[in-house]
């Protein structure tokens, strides 16, 4: 299997879309940091293997979601990947479905950064309507 930036990053997707968190030990470096607005309520700063599992681990706790990749192309080492997320609030049932754009930065093989970017005021209105 071939391991460019593109096919790690199409990995992560997969796993994700199964709900395979094996794939934070297999792709993601120990010293992984993991960015979002601080706005949100999985949002902040996460380090390390223990902050990857516990950023999705709360991402899944408040929304129900499937991303939806329009493009996703290599920027050097790095890999953009701008779509869609969509799905529902875990409180409430409220639908949602906003564009977003993920950044992952590897080195080595190995996911060493993740920016995501949310349309963070539909997201949060979506999340108030619920409550």
């Amino acid at each position: 299997m071939s391991h460019t930036n593109l096919d790690i990053i199409a990995q992560v997707y997969h796993a994700f879309d199964t709900r395979d968190f094996g794939v934070i030990p297999r792709l993601f470096d120990p010293g992984i940091e993991i960015h979002q607005t601080a706005e949100l309520p999985w949002g902040g700063i996460y380090r390390g293997h223990e902050g990857a599992i516990e950023f999705f681990t709360t991402l899944l706790a408040a929304i129900d979601s499937k991303v939806s990749s329009e493009y996703l192309f290599a920027a050097g080492e790095d890999v953009v990947q701008i779509g869609r997320t969509a799905g529902t609030t875990r409180s409430g049932g409220v639908p949602f479905d906003v564009p977003e754009v993920h950044v992952w930065h590897l080195r080595a093989g190995r996911v060493v950064g993740y920016d995501a970017y949310i349309d963070t005021p539909v997201l949060l209105a979506a999340l108030e309507v619920a409550q």
